[in-house]
């Protein structure tokens, strides 16, 4: 097959996201540059708490996020080979997490699923490591990646020092993507963990989010953010999900059942095969509060409350992990001194931040349906991304919340 030049491109820097293509532009690509808005872009506001500047999860001071996307082939599905729609997306605590680790906690609203590493921080009450989300038979070569870049970064790793268990999270994106070549290499994820930045997150279809399908349309990456008073402390609750869950009739945006009344594309089909995936969503929080692994547990339980008001019952078979840090402490890889001193929010304020992150959490998932792309995957299974003007009918006279 011929291709032009502008197809035979084998790489692309789109929005500041690295996106691996090989050989001609995959319709998916072709697909991947459709103009999207973000929620508030559509005038609908998401809860009372303003935003933080930049309405992400890097709202939190130090936190970095990185995407590595894969899209390539077209046609059927041949196992081991492609098409391939998938990727990686790395969260940065902050840096050198390793040496200065964050209080971290977590909550299974439904265990279909695995965020490895989980154990740990339910044992120690922090976490030490980025966190990478991925798709569910890649955790291995993921995992592979995040140890190696840790051991680059941190020699002595296993011999003079301690070893790791990374926490890999992952969804499954066998309705576009050939899931069982686990095409996410170690350098993929070792080249996401460098990119890693701060600033403007780019979300929908990239990284971990490329071959997401959320509430019938085209899902992914999303971001949102949340700035609590002055008075309350003046802290922000910064949210990072990947959207992989819901079925369309659930959909709820605003208040306004948008699932029952969207016009289905004839093309879109929600019928499931015996055995399939109902789906999933990881949610990752991050706060600047001075919270604990117990008050970080309980704020992960919180965005559960968020995934509700989109809709979400949390299927059987789908997979729900929360997972929450701070960065407002550091906790000591090998403190010299036996007590060292860590700043505690009292329980009695902590109200604010439970409503902040229900919003970002609710926010945060529709930024990852308005912002994705339409997406042709293996097979020619073809995901429609949520029509944006449409929505903005369907939502025309809805009160903000």
């Amino acid at each position: 097959m011929r291709c032009s030049f502008r197809h035979a491109a084998r790489a692309v820097l789109l929005s500041g996201m690295a996106v691996l293509l090989t050989g001609c532009l995959s319709k998916a690509a072709a697909e991947f540059t459709q103009e999207r808005q973000r929620i508030r872009d559509l005038g609908i506001v998401i809860g009372q708490y303003p935003t933080g500047p930049l309405n992400a999860i890097t709202d939190v001071a130090g936190v970095k996020v990185g995407h590595q996307t894969l899209i390539r082939g077209d046609g059927a599905l041949k196992p081991g080979e492609g098409p391939v729609r998938t990727g990686v997306t790395i969260i940065m605590p902050r840096d050198d997490v390793w040496h200065k680790k964050v209080p971290a906690g977590f909550f299974v609203l439904n265990g279909t699923g695995e965020m490895t590493g989980l154990a740990w921080v339910a044992e120690s009450g922090f976490l030490e490591y980025p966190i990478a989300l991925t798709n569910t038979l890649n955790i291995p070569r993921v995992a592979n990646g995040v140890m190696s870049w840790m051991i680059k970064q941190y020699p002595a790793i296993g011999i003079e020092d301690d070893t790791l268990t990374p926490v890999v999270a992952e969804c499954d994106d066998g309705r576009l993507n050939d899931i069982q070549g686990r095409h996410v290499s170690e350098q993929d994820v070792i080249t996401a963990l460098d990119g890693a930045t701060s600033g403007p997150v780019t979300e929908g279809t990239v990284g971990a989010g490329t071959g997401m399908v959320s509430y019938g349309f085209k899902g992914g990456i999303g971001t949102s953010s949340r700035k609590v008073s002055e008075k309350d402390g003046g802290y922000t609750i910064g949210v990072l999900v990947n959207a992989n869950h819901g079925r369309r009739p659930e959909l709820v945006i605003a208040g306004v059942p948008v699932g029952k009344l969207y016009e289905r594309p004839q093309q879109v089909s929600e019928a499931l095969s015996p055995g399939q995936s109902e789906g999933s969503i990881i949610v990752v929080i991050a706060t600047d509060a001075p919270l604990d692994s117990r008050q970080l547990t309980r704020l992960a339980k919180r965005a559960a409350l968020g995934l509700a008001r989109t809709g979400s019952t949390a299927r059987h078979s789908s997979g729900d992990f929360m997972l929450a840090f701070s960065t407002a402490n550091v906790i000591p890889h090998y403190p010299k001194e036996p007590i060292y001193n860590l700043t505690h929010l009292a329980d009695t304020h902590v109200n604010p931040l439970i409503t902040a992150t229900v919003e970002a959490t609710e926010e945060a998932i529709l930024n990852a349906l308005t912002m994705a792309t339409s997406v042709t995957g293996r097979d020619n299974h073809h995901i429609e991304a949520i029509n944006l003007a449409r929505l903005k009918v369907l939502l025309s006279g809805s009160q903000s919340h």
